[in-house]
């Protein structure tokens, strides 16, 4: 069952290894070292959540359920909106930021729900790990897409791990304010696209 798993392994790779809000917010939190283990937690595990319930069969549910990807598609686009105005407010005062934590220190409830809502908002989660991995898992067969599914899993898991704590490396880099407010600015300029894209070009 090699293959499967290494399907699955590829298959989680190549749709999660992108620029995204998520991927974004991962970054800067390892950057910052702030709360880094319970951000990557949730992303990883949830991806490796979904993914398996699209394997199950639930992708197909979701799939159907226009109205559902609606309102979890406006949501994402107000949360994305909001999320690009605050960083590019902290971009347009960079004298504001503490140059060893890029800004002030957050509460773990601050970060875990920003984070939550990251994740859970953006319908492309759902398209990506319960429609397009649960289609492709399910094309392997029993007990194929179950290794397909453990592949994907990992793959997500592994990759916010390295990009959570391999962010640290940069740290030397974002020891200025000014550092930290091309990052703010990106990041804002990243969300507003992705929410124009939830937008007006659908999901």
């Amino acid at each position: 069952m090699i293959l499967p798993f290494l399907v699955g392994l590829g298959s989680g790779l190549s749709l999660i290894v992108a620029i995204g809000a998520q991927n974004a917010f991962v970054l800067r939190q390892g950057i910052r070292r702030e709360h880094v283990l319970p951000v990557v937690l949730i992303c990883g595990l949830t991806d490796a959540l979904l993914e398996t319930l699209g394997v199950a069969g639930i992708g197909l549910v979701i799939e159907r359920a226009p109205v559902l990807l609606e309102v979890v598609r406006w949501g994402g686009v107000a949360f994305l909106v909001w999320y690009a105005w605050t960083a590019a407010r902290r971009a347009a005062r960079p004298e504001a930021l503490v140059a060893a934590e890029g800004g002030e220190p957050r509460s773990l409830k601050s970060v875990v729900l920003a984070c939550l809502a990251i994740t859970y908002l953006n319908p492309h989660v759902y398209l990506d790990t319960m429609v397009l991995m649960g289609s492709i898992g399910n094309a392997q067969g029993d007990p194929g897409r179950w290794w397909f599914a453990a592949g994907g899993a990992i793959a997500s898991i592994a990759w916010f791990f390295v990009l959570g704590y391999g962010a640290r490396a940069l740290t030397r880099f974002f020891a200025t304010p000014r550092s930290w407010q091309i990052l703010d600015g990106v990041v804002a300029v990243i969300m507003l696209v992705i929410a124009a894209r939830l937008a007006f070009g659908g999901i």
